[in-house]
């Protein structure tokens, strides 16, 4: 099953802080190919949503944009500016409240394995 763009829209900014956070700095296509890793496929980014909300975070002062010249190529790696680093601790806390409080409301037991 992959997830739907409504679902994965709100999350797309705290899922790039995130890997921002742990692989310290990533491209676009590297950021997207990572996710459908770390998923198995069922979250997918595409370029559509994935670069507005980098843009979006550079232009809150959360990612610092680094360019490089790959042969002809340029490619633009992005890694968290200072605010970031604290701005995602508080986006994944935000999110794993949000998750906690949609699991109580919509009334779904954790599976065990």
């Amino acid at each position: 099953m992959i997830y739907s763009s409504e679902l994965i829209k709100g999350t797309l900014k705290t899922i790039v802080l995130k890997l921002l956070a742990d692989n310290k700095k990533m491209y676009g296509y590297e950021i997207s190919q990572k996710v459908k890793e770390l998923t198995l496929n069922k979250i997918q980014i595409t370029e559509g949503a994935l670069y507005p909300t980098l843009h979006a975070l550079e232009d809150e002062g959360l990612v610092t944009v680094e360019t490089e010249f790959i042969g002809k190529r340029v490619r633009k790696y992005y890694s968290l500016s200072s605010s970031g680093k604290s701005k995602t601790k508080e986006k994944v806390n935000e999110l794993a409240d949000f998750m906690n409080t949609m699991k109580f409301l919509l009334d779904i037991k954790t599976k065990t394995a």
